[in-house]
């Protein structure tokens, strides 16, 4: 029952009654669990990360009552997002800065016992506070939008909310201003966080407007917060090789340095550019329209053979050219990094080849055989979709064992591969685009939407996201095995049951 039953007012005395169910309701099983995780890092912190703490908690409160005034509104939602699925406030706001926080508890241990050097603590405290920015910034600007609706009995959580954001921003900008963990000069602290800040509110809000109902704010949350982090993360790179190259600048020192692989700056190329690359296609394909007159058929068809070889050109000029470039550019590839992938695989080919020949066997059996069930029989398409997570474990598990590195990279382009695929699905680029889509929908349900599928996208990152994130430093064996045992086995295991 919703706490709106539960919660009787008095609006000339402008208080309320608590019912005993009120706790209950507002304490549901995801909300629990997240308070519960934040309580055990919060329990777990030194002194040194007082601040830190701190702010984790305000945002914490935050969120939390934000949350229980979007979810016990009847009133309709400023955003189109995800029918009959709950906002996801809570979770989407603490997860990446308490993700940050708890590596940082567990690096200073490791940093008081002279094992670690201070460069892994500055990258990942200037990591937490952009997140952390991020966060408080969307929260601002959901309470904000909160407010302008009709009062209702949670009103109260949204202000008590813009109070705590206050608080939070204010314990943030004393923590930047004050700490010499991080290598950059204060007042760039401040503006990078503020830059964090306002492109997740502009992005959050791209992002509802353009794809409508095609995730929950806590969702949308997670996605622009981790690009933004992202992109930031990939600018600070740039910026720190033109300081070194041009050597005028003081804002940026040296002391900002950590240890960056080649497979990690293949996959963050990689994805970014073709993150951005949809933008300049968007109006590539404008000019290419407006220069064509599509009313006869025949003009029709050579408009659509035009559009399929532009977006093949482009295409390849990002991922030939342009992404090449930067990768080289930010880190010392002595040849093509394409051409240090191939390396790479056929340094140990009868496993890394092995492994892909098995990969596509599963894949192709797999994929024709649902989609023939999902064709001609009845059985719910959700049930279907968990078949999938079974297939991820059967081809992750084994892969993790014993080519770990290998399989960051396989996860980096079976991402790339995916944002592909949407693209040419979403701009129904000749001849794929339609298959593709007929496809894809033959698997979906009614919490996707028909202009952006984003379910295999979820299974994918969230199996990669945690060995991706695994440092190796003092990480529990089971650490990188979470996202494939919980997605593969346990979301699954739970549906059956």
């Amino acid at each position: 029952m919703h706490c709106m039953r539960d919660l009787i007012l008095f609006p000339r005395k402008t208080r309320f009654w608590w019912r005993p169910s009120m706790t209950t309701s507002f304490l549901n099983g995801e909300r629990a669990v997240v308070l519960f995780f934040i309580c055990r890092i919060l329990y777990s912190l030194p002194f040194s990360l007082l601040f830190h703490g701190l702010a984790l908690s305000l945002l914490s409160l935050s969120s939390f009552f934000l949350e229980i005034s979007f979810d016990s509104s009847n009133s309709p939602s400023l955003f189109r997002t995800r029918p009959g699925a709950s906002s996801g406030i809570l979770l989407g706001a603490v997860t990446l800065p308490s993700l940050f926080l708890s590596k940082l508890v567990q690096l200073s241990r490791g940093f008081s016992l002279a094992q670690l050097q201070l460069e892994e603590i500055q990258y990942l405290t200037l990591q937490y506070w952009a997140t952390s920015a991020s966060a408080c910034s969307v929260i601002f600007l959901l309470a904000f939008a909160r407010r302008r609706a009709p009062l209702s009995p949670f009103h109260w959580g949204v202000r008590f909310s813009l109070c705590s954001i206050f608080f939070q921003a204010l314990v943030s900008v004393a923590a930047l201003s004050t700490t010499s963990q991080i290598g950059l000069h204060p007042a760039l602290k401040l503006m990078w966080a503020f830059c964090h800040g306002l492109a997740s509110v502009k992005l959050i809000q791209l992002f509802l407007r353009t794809f409508p109902s095609c995730a929950s704010i806590g969702e949308t949350f997670l996605v622009t917060s981790g690009i933004v982090l992202y992109f930031g993360d990939m600018l600070l790179l740039t910026i720190k090789k033109l300081h070194e190259l041009l050597m005028s600048s003081e804002l940026v020192t040296a002391e900002y340095e950590i240890s960056r692989s080649e497979i990690s700056i293949i996959i963050q190329g990689l994805v970014l550019g073709l993150l951005l690359y949809p933008i300049a296609l968007k109006y590539i394909l404008q000019i290419w329209e407006w220069s064509i007159n599509t009313t006869s058929a025949e003009a029709r068809r050579y408009y659509e053979i035009g559009k399929s070889l532009m977006f093949v050109a482009s295409l390849g000029i990002v991922l030939i050219m342009i992404v090449p470039s930067w990768m080289q550019f930010v880190h010392e590839f002595q040849m093509h990094p394409f051409f240090w992938v191939l390396s790479f695989v056929l340094s140990e080919p009868s496993k890394r080849l092995t492994l892909c020949i098995y990969w596509v066997c599963i894949i192709c059996v797999s994929v024709f055989r649902f989609y023939n069930i999902s064709k001609n029989s009845k059985i719910e398409r959700i049930l279907l979709r968990k078949y999938y997570h079974l297939m991820a474990v059967s081809m992750f598990l084994p892969a993790l064992i014993f080519q770990p590195k290998f399989l960051d990279l396989a996860f980096g382009a079976a991402l790339a591969i995916f944002l592909m695929l949407e693209i040419i699905r979403v701009w129904r680029i000749w001849p794929l685009g339609q298959p593709i889509n007929q496809f894809m929908n033959a698997f979906t349900d009614h919490r996707d939407s028909d202009l952006l599928i984003v379910s295999h996208f979820s299974l994918l990152l969230g199996c990669a996201l945690p060995i991706w994130m695994s440092t190796g430093y003092n990480d529990r064996p089971l650490a990188p095995f979470a996202g494939i045992l919980s997605l593969g086995i346990g979301d699954t295991m739970y549906l059956i049951l």
